[in-house]
């Protein structure tokens, strides 16, 4: 038991250790965000299971606060309504359960934040395509090799684990390195 703790832990800390390549990526990912939201856009944020669970939990750092009591920032994951996942999946099926929601909450100069560990979740892709169509700009959080994720995103951060649990250890860590970022960048007196 003592060995598999030990095998978790530094699994972990070599996938964490390996986003040391990604500090552009990440500052980049924070600057588009921080940009859009000083210009009154939003972002929109999408994942499945873990995923989705990382993507309510940026939109609530956001909107709530990570450290700074600051204004509400405009943030939305497309992982919550229930009502809208079950009937778009019912209606038009899974794979249109976030482009149907991108199709009607985003606006040109939004963001949307794309989670998906192995970077191959249709429903994701079609959400990147969406956005793209609408003159949002999307970035991007995965895994393994980035998927076919890599070729929507204006700024990637690739967790280069197999392990999907690694891969969401580190996107959360991503996911407050953003936070803290855009909350440094934002011109707070301009936003009240």
């Amino acid at each position: 038991m003592q060995r598999l703790i030990s095998d978790y832990i530094d699994s972990h800390l070599k996938t964490l250790s390996d986003l040391r390549g990604s500090e552009e990526d990440i500052s980049s990912m924070a600057t588009v965000c921080a940009e859009a939201l000083q210009a009154g856009h939003k972002i929109l944020i999408c994942g499945n299971g873990g995923s989705a669970a990382d993507a309510q939990h940026f939109a609530a750092e956001l909107v709530g606060r990570f450290v700074a009591d600051r204004p509400a920032l405009a943030a939305i994951a497309l992982t919550t309504d229930t009502s809208a996942l079950t009937a778009i999946a019912n209606d038009y099926g899974y794979d249109a359960v976030f482009s149907r929601q991108v199709a009607g909450l985003a606006q040109a100069g939004d963001v949307l934040l794309a989670i998906s560990t192995s970077g191959n979740s249709m429903s994701v892709l079609n959400a990147c395509e969406q956005a793209a169509s609408m003159d949002c700009k999307v970035i991007g959080l995965t895994g393994r090799d980035g998927g076919a994720l890599k070729a929507h995103c204006r700024a990637l951060v690739i967790a280069a684990s197999q392990d999907t649990a690694h891969i969401q250890e580190a996107h959360i860590v991503v996911i407050h390195l953003l936070c803290a970022l855009i909350e440094e960048q934002l011109d707070w007196a301009a936003l009240q």
